[in-house]
Parts: C-alpha cells; sequence; structure tokens
C-alpha cells in the first residue's frame, strides 16, 4: 500500500512538471462576445503567457451551457481542457432529468468574478422607473415579454420570481447568448433582459436601452443613478458568480498551479479595471471555497426548481 501511494505520488509530481505540455483549451457555454467571453478571452491571453502554452477560448452554445460541460468532461482529466463555468454548471444536474454528469464530476478550481443583475428595458416600453415597470405590465397583461437563455437559466428564474413579488404576467422568449437577447431589445420585439451589468453597460452607456433597476442590495459604481429593487419596494436581491472548473481528477498539482496563475490574473489591475468599469466584482478564491459555492448554489436553486416546475427531458 505505502508503494502504491509512492507512485500515485510521483505519478502527480511528474504531470504537474510537464503540465501544460501542449495548448489548453478554455470551453464556454455561451457565445462569443457575452458576458462570459469577454473575461474569458482576458483570462485566456494572460495564462497563455503565464503558462508558456496557447489558451484558446471555444464557444459551445447550446442547452444551458450543458453541451460545453459535456465536451470538457469527455476529455482527459489532465488540466488541459477548461471550463468557464457558472451558475448553469451548478444546477444543470438537477435541471435535466439525465443531465449525464454529476456535481461531483466537476472540480472548482477558483472564481475569476462576482456581480448582480441588471434589468434592461426596451425603449419601446414606455416605464421610466421599475414601479411604472410593474404597473404598466399589469395593465398590459400577457403583452411584455422578456428574454432568457433556456429553461432553469437564471434569466428565467429571476423574472419568474419578480413575477411572484410583483404580480406582473411576462411572455418568456429564450435565446443562445445574451448578446443575441439584447440586440431583440434594443430592436425592441423583446421588452426586458435580467442581465450581467458587463453585458448590458455598452448599450446603456449609449443610451439604446433603459435599465430601470439592478439586483444587487447596493447601487453600482458604474451605474450609481440606477436603484436597486429594494429600493423600489421590491424584497428581492441577487448575484451570480464566474469561474474556472475542470473534470474532476485532474491531478491536485496541476490544480494548485492553475489556481495560482488565475489568481493572479483575476487580482491585476487590469483585469479589475475591465470588470470592474462594468459592474461585476474581481474576486479570485481556493479550489475548496469555490466547491462550497458550487455546491450551495446547487443547494439553493433545487427548492426553486420545485417550486416553479422546472425540469427537462
Amino acid at each position: 500500500m505505502t508503494a502504491l501511494w509512492a507512485l500515485m505520488g510521483w505519478s502527480a509530481s511528474v504531470a504537474a512538471e510537464d503540465y501544460p505540455s501542449r495548448p489548453l483549451r478554455l470551453v464556454l457555454g455561451f457565445t462569443a462576445g457575452g458576458p462570459t467571453d469577454i473575461p474569458a478571452r482576458f483570462l485566456a491571453e494572460r495564462l497563455s503567457a503565464s503558462l508558456g502554452k496557447p489558451v484558446m477560448v471555444e464557444n459551445k452554445p447550446g442547452a444551458g451551457a450543458l453541451l460545453a460541460a459535456l465536451d470538457v468532461l469527455s476529455r482527459p482529466r489532465d488540466g488541459h481542457d477548461l471550463l468557464l463555468c457558472t451558475y448553469f454548471d451548478a444546477v444543470n444536474t438537477l435541471l435535466y432529468r439525465n443531465a449525464k454528469y454529476k456535481l461531483s464530476d466537476i472540480v472548482g478550481i477558483s472564481l475569476i468574478a462576482k456581480y448582480s443583475y441588471a434589468v434592461a428595458v426596451s425603449h419601446s416600453v414606455p416605464a421610466q422607473s421599475f414601479n411604472e415597470l410593474v404597473e404598466y405590465t399589469k395593465a398590459h397583461p400577457e403583452r411584455i415579454n422578456y428574454g432568457h437563455l433556456g429553461a432553469g437559466s437564471t434569466q428565467n428564474l429571476l423574472a419568474k420570481k419578480l413575477e411572484k413579488a410583483t404580480g406582473m404576467k411576462m411572455t418568456p422568449i429564450p435565446y443562445k447568448g445574451t448578446p443575441e437577447a439584447l440586440q431583440e431589445i434594443v430592436a425592441g420585439r423583446t421588452h426586458i433582459l435580467i442581465a450581467p451589468p458587463l453585458a448590458v453597460m455598452p448599450m446603456y452607456a449609449t443610451k439604446q436601452v433603459k435599465v430601470l433597476a439592478v439586483t444587487g442590495n447596493e447601487r453600482l459604481a458604474s451605474m450609481p443613478e440606477v436603484p436597486t429593487l429594494k429600493e423600489s419596494g421590491i424584497p428581492f436581491a441577487a448575484y451570480a458568480w464566474l469561474g474556472v472548473c475542470a473534470g474532476s481528477g485532474v491531478p491536485q498539482p496541476v490544480i494548485d498551479l492553475l489556481n495560482s496563475r488565475i489568481a493572479q490574473v483575476v487580482n491585476s489591475a487590469d483585469y479589475r479595471a475591465l470588470v470592474e468599469k462594468s459592474g461585476s466584482v474581481a474576486v479570485s478564491s481556493s479550489a475548496p471555497e469555490f466547491r462550497g459555492l458550487i455546491e450551495e448554489t446547487a443547494n439553493d436553486a433545487a427548492p426553486i426548481f420545485r417550486e416553479f416546475g422546472v425540469q427537462l427531458d
């Protein structure tokens, strides 16, 4: 037994010393140009220089990020295939009756950002405040729609929770990615999108969309004039996160190396400027801390899924 453990330790050491031995992939479950894509490409560029091998970003949207997760989990667990993971990856095992993976199949390496959401509204809707939006929606039942990224997505569940809290009734419209949904908001064909500030800020700054509320407990420094939902009388707060994950079984020395190099990028002034100017907070974590957050996210989502009857085949 002692010899076996020694051999395993030697193998892990060799794996870490040889790592990376080829280009890396950072796979995203969403379309290019969105709120996950922007920080992911910055991270990939800096990791390429730090690790001495190219880190290539691949967008694999579809099925609420499930396709991206399954792609990464189908590859050798050696740390060369990474996942830009989000809330979806924590809850898809609950959302899908046959998700084809368990939560324990994913290992969190490090957080890279946390953020609240912005309630973006089309100029085709006359409301100038969140309370006016509620009243307008009640006066025009079923005529107001909202964009989301699939059943069980954060946008979908937050909209359902807002409907319950306010009495609003809205029609859901699914999109593959946030950029596509925002284009429809600008065009006036979609009315509401609850999205990360990083995605909304450019269009808000150029007055292509309105932002009537944010979901955090405090106003955002990037849009200080926008009130929180709580300021509008809605007892509601919601946050989200981004991180880097891999398939479980990646050698611990590789996890430790990646955690250290990711933290260096996330704690850099350039990265902080990128995400914080758009309403997110740059934050890294240890792998165990991130694991706890992934499990907490799944545990928090389970009763919400049951309440709204959200589950897919």
